[in-house]
This record gives structure tokens, sequence and C-alpha cells, in this order.
């Protein structure tokens, strides 16, 4: 099993090294830890494919870069002992998502990956670029061969019609919308 891993971790992981190195630069403050980071990511994606090679390889890489950096962060707050020690006396409640919030979200995720299926397949790759990959703007036109306004449009096109699909479904972000309030907005376009 070790050589399938080691095979799939040169063919499929490795070739995405510069995507992750963007993401984690993207996303984590100290740029001289990138590259200690990138290692970590490596690690754990061996470690897990060690159980059965992923489908997804690169969203699993994504996945494992962001919880390691929500782990880093939760690992960084620095707190008093004086905090520490009245702790047990405040009235807080858990960050942790329940088990509805749990549910509810994997639920709104699955209708979202349905509605991006239904998106123009151009839009589709764009928005998957820009959202799920985290691209810039001109990485994106550039892997394309387009304009960066074009990349915009896209984007903006698909964002609209993902949030129309997932409205449909009954999703909705933010406010309530009312079929009557929805109505009274398409006039107003």
């Amino acid at each position: 099993m070790s050589k399938n891993v080691d095979q799939w971790f040169m063919d499929t992981v490795l070739p995405l090294e510069a995507e992750l190195e963007r993401f984690l630069a993207r996303h984590w403050s100290d740029a001289s830890e990138v590259r200690d980071l990138r290692q970590e990511v490596y690690s754990r994606l061996y470690k897990s494919a060690a159980n059965g090679l992923p489908h997804n390889t690169r969203a699993l890489m994504y996945s494992t870069a962001r919880n390691l950096i929500i782990d880093l962060v939760r690992r960084k707050r620095v707190v008093s002992i004086e905090t520490v020690m009245d702790f047990e006396s405040w009235d807080v409640s858990s960050e942790e998502a329940g088990p509805f919030e749990t549910v509810s979200a994997r639920q709104e995720l699955s209708m979202l990956r349905t509605a991006l299926e239904t998106l123009p397949r151009r839009t589709r790759d764009i928005v998957q670029m820009r959202r799920v990959q985290g691209m810039s703007q001109r990485e994106t036109a550039h892997a394309l061969g387009v304009s960066e306004p074009t990349v915009e449009r896209h984007v903006s096109k698909g964002v609209r019609l993902l949030a129309d699909a997932l409205a449909k479904l009954g999703v909705h972000r933010g406010a309530v919308i009312s079929p009557a309030n929805d109505m009274e907005g398409e006039r107003e376009r």
C-alpha cells in the first residue's frame, strides 16, 4: 500500500504545490511559515491516504490546509491565568456547531454542489477556481486565457445563479426573503 500512496503523492499532490502555497500565503499572516505549513499539510494528506486514497485530492488538500490554519489559530490564542481560573463561572456556550448545525451545513453544501453543476461550464470553472481553489482574478484569467473583467463577470453571474438556485431550495443567508419581497425585487431590476 505504501508504494501506491507514494505514487499517488508524487502524481497527484506534488503538482498542486504552488496552488497550496498560494492558498497558505493568502490565509496565514507569517509568510516565513508557509513552507512549514505546506509540509504539515503534506504530512496530514499522506497519513490520510494511508487509510485509503481520496477521490478528490484537491478538495482534501484545501480542507486539510484550512483545518490546519484553524488549529493553529486556536492554539495561538493567549488567555490570561485569571481568565482560566474564572472560566467556570462564565456563562458561555460552546463555539462548536451542534448536531443540527452540522447536519444543516452538510445539507447546504450538498445542495451547493448540485447547484454548481447546473452552471454553464465556463462560469462553473471560473467560480471553482476563484471561490473554491482560492485563485486570484489574474491567475484565473491567465489559466483560462480570458480577460480579468470576463472572470469578474462570470464570478458575479455564477454567485447570483447559485444564490438563486439555493433560494429556490429554501436556503437563505443573511436575510429572510419572502416570495412577495422577491417578486418586488425582480420588478425593480
